[in-house]
Parts: structure tokens; sequence; C-alpha cells
């Protein structure tokens, strides 16, 4: 298969610190927020300027290089980690990256800050470089699954912005359009920030890839008028029993592809399966603000950032290391 590649760059490191490509303002404007402090890089987690449960994770590795050159000792650079994991929830992907770092810390008891920098920006660029790797691979794995002349439905941002590499779900419908099966995306505008509309749409047009914007209400009507042939996810945690966590909606789409029998399928790296959690019922969800949905004060609103979505519901998952009927690894 051709290389399949990307122009998009969400996240840089220029050895100050990183730059973040300000996704709150695309697609209207592309600008790069510097974030050189541990309070920079964790507002920009928490406000959505960076997000996607893959490059959460990369993102918060990079936090902790930089945790590890403001801090003045161990405790303080634990303090910071402990800030960096508590920005967003219910990605496992943050958390995993963290957990790596600080095992690396506690492997390197006599090291001095500085070391401990330089080894923390080692991994925090291996695990981007893991990801981009990941990324391609799922994309030519799950590839194959897409048949020619297909109608994709997908939900939310998948791609380039949500990854170290050219995306997850979005990647596997990027390899799919290299290899001329494509003939439509279906893109859900994604509710209430819009994603889809801002985001996977932005990511489509610039590579040239065929696709229709439709509101989230509308899936039903396509799917009942056999205009889709495949739905394809991306998912923040996975758990042991399949169960897992994507955007809100994604629960609802997973009905109605089985209702119509459409095959699902959930595109997402080994790093987003959760092998602590039994079922879906153990995965904390984000709950964010009112002003997301509303900017009527005095009313009430219930907004979840994420649902949960039953294994059963799930065709298939593709990852790095092949397409699982079940998250089971060896």
């Amino acid at each position: 298969m051709t290389n399949i590649t990307t122009n998009i760059t969400p996240i840089i490191w220029t050895g100050a610190g990183l730059k973040i490509l300000d996704q709150r303002r695309l697609p209207v404007a592309e600008l790069y927020l510097d974030c050189a402090t541990v309070d920079t890089v964790a507002e920009a987690i928490v406000t959505l300027a960076v997000r996607g449960a893959p490059l959460i994770g990369i993102t918060a590795a990079y936090g902790l290089a930089i945790a590890a050159r403001e801090a003045c000792d161990r405790g303080k650079l634990e303090a910071l980690r402990q800030q960096l994991y508590t920005t967003r929830p219910t990605a496992v992907n943050l958390h995993w990256a963290l957990d790596r770092g600080a095992a690396m810390i506690a492997a390197l008891p006599g090291a001095t800050m500085p070391e401990l920098h330089d080894a923390l920006l080692a991994l925090a660029r291996q695990i981007h470089a893991d990801d981009a790797a990941s990324c391609l691979a799922m994309a030519r794995t799950g590839a194959e699954l897409i048949p020619a002349g297909a109608r994709i439905l997908t939900h939310c941002n998948t791609g380039a912005l949500a990854t170290g590499g050219i995306g997850t779900a979005l990647g596997v419908i990027r390899a799919a359009h290299a290899q001329g099966k494509v003939k439509m995306v279906w893109v859900d505008e994604t509710r209430p920030l819009l994603q889809g509309a801002r985001l996977t749409a932005w990511e489509l047009a610039s590579d040239g890839i065929p696709f229709t914007l439709n509101t989230d209400s509308m899936a039903a009507s396509l799917m009942a008028a056999g205009q889709v042939d495949a739905v394809i996810v991306g998912a923040d945690r996975i758990t042991r029993n399949g169960d897992f966590a994507n955007k809100i909606g994604t629960y609802s789409l997973a009905v109605l592809a089985h209702a119509h029998n459409i095959p699902f399928y959930v595109a997402a790296p080994r790093s987003t399966f959760d092998m602590t959690l039994a079922d879906g019922a153990q995965i904390p969800i984000e709950f964010r603000a009112a002003n997301e949905v509303t900017d009527f004060p005095g009313i009430a609103v219930y907004n979840p950032s994420f649902d949960v979505t039953p294994g059963r519901l799930v065709t298939r998952f593709v990852t790095e290391e092949g397409v699982l009927s079940e998250p089971r690894f060896s």
C-alpha cells in the first residue's frame, strides 16, 4: 500500500516546550499556543485546545518532561504529575502515559532533575513515535474491512488532530480512500462542540476525501435509506469485556447500526484498552460545563462528554496488533 501521510501537526516540541494547535479555533484559524509550563499544558488539555485520547496521552508525556524542568525536587515533580493526571478523567491514554513516566522516575532513584527531564523527554518522543506507527498499522489493517464503494459513517474526530499520526478511525478511512474504496464519508456534526463539523470535515477536505456533513439525529434515516455500509469510530477507554467509552452519541449509533445490520467498528491503539476494568459501568465519565450546550442562563443542562457502548454491539476492534472480535491480548 502507498504510504499514507498527513501534513496536520497538532503538537510540536520546540525545546522550550510545546506548541499546541488550538483546536478550539479550527477551522477558522490555525493558531498555535506556546505551552512552556505545566499550568499551560494542563489548561490546554482541560479546555480542549488539545483533545483526542491518544494525543492527550502524548501531550501529557511531554508535559511531564516540562514538569521535571520546573520541579526543584521529586516531591514537586510528583505534584505536577498529579496536576496533569487529573485534567480529564475518561481517556485512559492520559493516565497510561503518566504512569509510564512515574515508573521511569522510580527506576532512576539517583537521577538529578535535568537527567529526569532528558529521560522523560525521550519517553515522550517514544510514545509519540509509537502512536504514529500504531495509527499506520491500524489504518492498513482496518482498510481491509472496508468494501469497495463504501459509504462510511463516523462520529467525532479521530484523525491527526486526535493522535500522534494519521488517526485511528479516520486513519482507516484515509487508508481505504487510498485504495479507492471510499465513495462517501458521512460526518456526524457531533454535538455539542461540533468536533465532526469543525475538525473531521476540515481533515477530510484537506485530504480530498469525499464527505457530507449530517446532524447527529440524521444517522437513523441514512441507515434506513441504505446509505451507510459501515460505521467506524474511535474510543477513549475500552474495558475487558469490550464495553467502551467514546464521544457522547456513539452508543446510539451502535444501537442503530445493530438494528440495521450494519458493521460497527472501533479503531483504537492498545494503550486505550484498560484491562483493569471489568466493564463499562466502571469507566469514569466526564461531565462538561452547561455553556457548551447553551448560552442562556438558569437552564439545567445534562452534558456528559462520553457515553458507554456495550461490547456486544461491536463487530470488530481494529488495533495495531490486528483485528479483534473481543479485547484480548497475548
